[in-house]
């Protein structure tokens, strides 16, 4: 028997619990493989514009970062490091995601990382009521208000996108 999307607990979903912060949970089948965040929103019948992409980068200060933008746009690294007050910014190596955050490609959500770092979500997220982001695993996707996943991880709002 399958779980209710309700009993899935991720690190993720266990925090935004904690914090009382309401969410809803929305499950879609990956067929085992990695799925990009466009086929994710048309797998759960979900507005790309409200879905969220998670990206960790290493500034040239060797400082972590977080940003969390829409899944059909692209970061802009100039951007993002002027808003981080680094030099330059670059994608951490895939290979690198679990031992950094704990989660994996695919399922990396900007709750409940292995470490709290500084995080910024993409102004256009302020449009919406609720945003998607991954809800902790590859095929899980969570529904929370903009404002309160910021104040969750400690995160502000910026024009982070190409």
């Amino acid at each position: 028997m399958a779980k209710k999307e309700k009993d899935i607990k991720t690190n993720a979903v266990r925090m935004v619990e904690t914090a009382g912060i309401d969410y809803q949970l929305k499950a879609y089948d990956t067929g085992g493989e990695f799925h990009d965040g466009l086929s994710i929103a048309k797998a759960t019948g979900t507005d790309p514009d409200m879905v969220f992409k998670t990206l960790v980068l290493v500034g040239h200060s060797g400082e972590h970062y977080v940003c969390v933008i829409p899944v059909a746009a692209e970061l802009d690294l100039k951007k993002a490091a002027r808003h981080f007050d680094e030099k330059s910014l670059e994608m951490i190596h895939v290979k690198e995601i679990n031992a950094l955050t704990g989660y994996i490609r695919g399922g990396c959500s900007p709750v409940g990382m292995k470490k709290l770092f500084p995080t910024a979500i993409d102004e256009t997220a302020l449009l919406f009521d609720n945003i998607f982001v991954s809800g902790g695993k590859i095929g899980l996707q969570m529904e929370l208000d903009p404002e309160k996943l910021a104040s969750l991880v400690g995160g502000d709002f910026a024009d982070l996108v190409k």
